[in-house]
């Protein structure tokens, strides 16, 4: 519950004049809606009884009429209003809340944001953010509401008619749906967590097919693909028609309590009645206003059967979500051309969590202003891991590294990102167009500069196949070979014009003529830059200046 209570006030702390000013209207709605009908029971009641009286031409008929209109447009109004402004807020506070969670997200290590995937994460942040309204529209602010109401018509009820009435009505009723939110709560919590993860499931093998459809064709592997959707979406349906029956029944749980409350209210107040303690008239406000009564609990019910749902998704944006007062995410400083850079390596020691051997132990290296070293060594022997220390993505386990003879963990991130680039195997292009992927390094970048570092990739006469600079890309550069994709990627490191560049596998995909070339482009346009990369190609090691063979 604690988990709740955090989004709760994240949520009220971003909107609270809005949020109050809805919950008071909230309480409106339900006590317009109790008394409209508790007053239209007792208007035709004693209409009723003033004419089997015979003193029907003398009751007063416009006040109770009109009584009745004020407070049907007074609801209407009040419910407009309130569904305006909380829904408003509300939404304002997560879209908040939404952009802390995606720079939680980017503060995440990188040994754990490296193992993210991207649909299924983004479905996932998505879906918790949905969930979270459900805390304040379908619960806390129905059930403040609610209790705000019950105490003020236990008093209304008292003064009006009987203190033994208003205390049975309010005390079953109270009593009653109580019960049934909690058996409700205690019996929706599994399935709803259930039917949620069937939809996140059903999401991310619908988008895993539409997006690999071409390949899952080529293998053949398209029908079963199809097959695993469709029993997806049969699990999701089956979770969810189960949460519906849960609520149907909770539906039906409530509407037996209100029928008990109010029958018995009816009894009481019919014996009252005759007693002459209180009018016939008043006995039907009383049975009338118990049945209005059940309206508060609605949207509770809702809420109540996503509960499950609601609280994992609370769970995971809260352990995600910066602590407060966190500095925001450090901005990236404009590319500008940096003086070369050196590198040292001192002693370091690094070794995955839960692994039983050290990537790295005792290792030295020392790069010169201006050099270009490549790293050698079979796949595992760290090569990966350097560059990733390098650029300060994990920390060391021991020892230290220096940046132009500065401690790299003692180095601001803007200073660090203006210095240093690093160049991964997989890299994301963002983007509509080739110039879009490229400003992404760059945002005062012009059509010329652009040109100008495609050309030292030997990407110019593709992007000009292609229609130019600004021609559309697909998502992730889909349509462009692996190697234009790569190449793309390395023009966008470049413009950030590094004093030091990190390379992994720069040239992979690339027949040996276009590596040449490529990685001529580089030296090119970054003349002075301190380089290392991760290789194994012949023509990388020949590139470069110096070989560090790891072990």
């Amino acid at each position: 519950m604690k988990h709740l209570w955090h989004i709760l006030r994240l949520i009220w702390r971003k909107q609270p004049g809005a949020l109050l000013r809805g919950t008071a209207l909230a309480v409106t709605v339900l006590v317009a809606g109790v008394a409209l009908l508790g007053l239209s029971g007792w208007f035709i009641t004693a209409a009723g009884a003033a004419g089997l009286a015979g003193a029907g031409i003398a009751f007063n008929v416009f006040q109770p009429s009109a009584a009745v209109r004020l407070l049907a447009l007074a609801r209407t109004a009040a419910r407009y209003g309130e569904r305006l402004l909380t829904h408003d807020a509300t939404l304002k506070s997560l879209t908040d809340i939404r952009v802390g969670l995606l720079r939680g997200v980017l503060n995440l290590p990188f040994d754990r944001l490296s193992r993210l995937r991207g649909a299924e994460t983004l479905n996932r942040l998505v879906a918790d953010v949905d969930a979270l309204d459900g805390i304040a529209l379908r619960l806390f602010i129905p059930a403040v509401s609610a209790l705000i109401l019950y105490l003020g018509a236990y008093g209304t009820l008292a003064w009006l008619t009987d203190p033994l009435l208003a205390g049975w009505i309010m005390s079953s009723f109270t009593l009653g749906v109580g019960y049934v939110l909690f058996w409700t709560a205690r019996h929706a919590m599994a399935p709803s967590r259930r039917a949620e993860k069937a939809l996140q499931a059903y999401r991310i093998r619908l988008i895993d097919l539409l997006r690999a459809r071409d390949d899952l064709l080529v293998y053949g592997r398209l029908p079963d693909q199809s097959s695993a959707v469709a029993a997806a979406e049969t699990r999701m349906r089956e979770n969810l028609n189960a949460t519906d029956r849960l609520e149907r029944r909770a539906g039906l749980l409530l509407a037996l309590t209100t029928t008990l409350s109010g029958g018995i209210a009816l009894w009481l107040g019919a014996a009252l009645a005759a007693r002459g303690e209180i009018t016939p008239a008043l006995a039907a406000l009383g049975f009338f206003a118990t049945l209005a009564l059940a309206e508060t609990v609605v949207p509770l019910r809702r809420g109540l059967a996503d509960i499950g749902r609601i609280l994992d998704a609370a769970r995971r944006v809260t352990g995600l979500l910066p602590d407060d007062g966190a500095p925001a995410a450090p901005a990236i400083a404009p590319a500008q051309p940096a003086g070369a850079a050196s590198l040292t390596f001192e002693q370091v020691r690094f070794g995955h969590s839960g692994a039983v051997r050290q990537v790295l132990e005792g290792f030295d290296m020392e790069i010169a202003p201006g050099e270009i070293v490549a790293l050698t060594g079979a796949s595992g022997s760290g090569k990966s891991t350097v560059l990733a220390l390098a650029a300060r993505l994990v920390r060391p386990d021991a020892g230290r590294i220096l940046l132009d003879g500065q401690p790299i963990e003692t180095l601001d991130h803007p200073l660090l990102r203006a210095h240093v680039t690093y160049l991964p195997q997989r890299s994301t292009l963002l983007g509509n167009s080739f110039f879009d992927v490229l400003a992404l390094a760059d945002p005062a970048l012009t059509e010329p500069d652009a040109e100008a570092v495609l050309e030292a990739v030997s990407l110019s006469e593709t992007v000009a196949a292609r229609g130019g600079l600004r021609s559309r890309l697909k998502e992730n550069g889909a349509g462009l070979s692996g190697g234009e994709q790569r190449r793309l990627a390395l023009a966008r490191a470049l413009l950030r014009r590094p004093g030091l560049l990190l390379l992994d596998e720069p040239t992979e995909g690339l027949d040996r003529p276009t590596a040449a070339a490529v990685l001529n482009g580089i030296r090119h346009v970054l003349p002075n830059a301190t380089i290392l990369t991760a290789s194994h190609r012949r023509v990388e090691k020949d590139w470069a200046q110096r070989l560090v063979r790891m072990p």
